[in-house]
């Protein structure tokens, strides 16, 4: 901004007033706040544009928000505020760009209680002197403008009708259906689950209190390194830790219940929601331990329901097979076993899986979410789990065939040979009752089209050993359909 007059010349003030001409006495009554009668006439400049008190924009210092996290703290190129030599004009506003989040208080250039360089006259010059003229002349027309103000108040016999701001808005409503009344209902009902096998190698996730006895529900792949003889605790978002130890789990699921030792009075379990009723739209709410930041609340949608989805924990170990619901939720590395909330609080699913880019995020080599996260059914996980704590091993439906694991489009193949060469349709079995023999392909099982064998298989695993069901399928050009009834495996191996 330059400091050079710009637009309607102003023109300099007299060097001494006009002499009146047979100027008559003054009026006894003449009001005591009128002014002089050899006050100059000279019409009132304008402040001009740019000047302090002018209306429009002005400059504001550069706005220094605050760093992310991972960010170093430390400013670069010196100050952001600094005003060259003299004080005017303001330095231009830098040209690398800003984060978006900032701190917004006092003195950051937000606007409000930020202080203003005053413009400091030439040393010489006739452009410095019309310059204080000018300004000489806006500070006597304030004067007036405040003495009128005063007498005009005096002379009022109304009350005042100004009316003070308040303090502040009055208080914040965090009503139950908001996401934040959602979460402080959910969050003491979950914990970060820290696992360590016999080797010190081991893991975070997370867990929900599924009953007032202690039991926690997580994922099979959060708990499996304390399986054997590992070291297994349980953290609260109060800070109370706990020691645990695991019930049961069911690798083929991903789910796992453990259950603290010496639980506390006062659990309360998360209430369950239906899965099945959950639609594509619904808001979402996630909570977790992302890369070990514990207790860690996001939101999203419901982006899709029955995504079938093979996963594994990148051991080597067999993999787990989902009909999941897909969530928009930010869902990270250390998730992993905690809940998905419905927008009423309760748990539609368990969060198991990502999607990721093939780059690993944060210097760890892990992939960070990409918006693409799965969550086991709630109906299916609740199952398993009361299955785990009856039992202490995994139920699952079965049709009794092998079928291909092979990355297809076209349906589940059933296989000419079984794993570790046994029949690949079991005898006295569902399918070997249906009469389904090797080389069918199945499409459809009910109205869910299958198309792939881990689909099949995720879709069989949402069902419990005694549903029947109708299986469609392909045999030599021909498409068939015929019902049957799911058997039941004990264990995963």
């Amino acid at each position: 901004m330059s400091t050079e007059n710009e637009g309607t010349a102003v023109p300099p003030a007299p060097s001494a007033p006009p002499v009146p001409v047979d100027t008559p006495a003054a009026s006894p009554q003449q009001p005591a706040h009128a002014p002089a009668a050899d006050a100059p006439t000279t019409p009132m400049p304008v402040t001009p544009p740019g000047a302090p008190g002018a209306s429009g924009a002005r400059e504001q210092p550069p706005h220094a928000p605050g760093a992310p996290a991972y960010a170093s703290t430390t400013p670069q190129g010196g100050s952001q505020n600094a005003v060259p030599e003299g004080g005017w004009p303001p330095p231009p506003p830098p040209t690398h760009a800003y984060p978006a989040q900032g701190t917004g208080g006092p003195g950051d250039g937000s606007g409000w209680g930020t202080s203003y360089p005053q413009p400091a006259p030439k040393p010489s010059g006739r452009r410095g002197g019309l310059v204080a003229a000018v300004l000489v002349a806006a500070l006597v027309a304030g004067g007036l403008g405040g003495g009128l103000g005063y007498t005009l108040a005096k002379n009022d016999d109304t009350s005042s009708t100004t009316v003070s701001a308040p303090d502040s808005g009055g208080d914040i409503k965090r009503d139950p259906g908001t996401v934040a009344g959602v979460t402080a209902q959910a969050l003491p009902s979950t914990v970060t689950i820290e696992a360590e096998s016999s080797s010190g190698e081991g893991g975070t996730g997370t867990g929900f209190v599924f009953d007032t006895e202690g039991h926690i529900i997580t994922n099979n792949h959060v708990v499996a390194e304390a399986v054997d003889g590992g070291k297994l605790t349980a953290t609260f978002p109060s800070g109370k830790k706990y020691d645990a130890e695991v019930v049961g789990n069911a690798q083929g699921y991903d789910v796992a219940v453990i259950k603290l030792k010496n639980a506390p009075s006062g659990l309360k379990p998360l209430t369950l929601g239906d899965s099945d009723k959950v639609a594509v739209g619904d808001s979402t709410i996630a909570i977790g331990a992302p890369f070990g930041l514990s207790d860690t609340v996001t939101t999203g949608i419901i982006s899709a329901k029955n995504r079938p989805v093979a996963s594994s924990d990148g051991t080597g170990s067999q993999a787990s097979y989902m009909s999941a619901l897909q969530t928009d939720a930010s869902i990270n590395p250390g998730n992993s076993g905690g809940p998905l909330l419905d927008a009423k609080g309760n748990v539609i699913g368990i969060n198991s899986a990502i999607q990721s880019s093939s780059n690993g995020g944060f210097g760890t080599g892990q992939s960070g979410s990409i918006g693409l996260g799965f969550a086991i059914p709630i109906n299916q996980a609740k199952y398993v789990a009361q299955e785990l704590i009856k039992n202490g091993k995994p139920v699952y439906a079965k049709i009794g065939a092998s079928v291909s694991l092979e990355d297809t489009t076209d349906g589940a193949k059933i296989t000419d040979t079984g794993a570790g060469g046994t029949d690949p349709v079991e005898a006295g079995g569902p399918a070997d009752k249906a009469g389904l023999k090797p080389g069918d392909v199945i499409t459809k099982l009910d109205d869910t089209v299958i198309d792939s064998g881990p689909t099949l298989i995720g879709e069989i695993w949402t069902h419990k050993p005694g549903d029947r069901v109708t299986i469609t399928y392909e045999r030599d050009g021909s498409t068939n359909t015929v019902d049957l009834t799911l058997g039941s495996r004990v264990g995963d191996s």
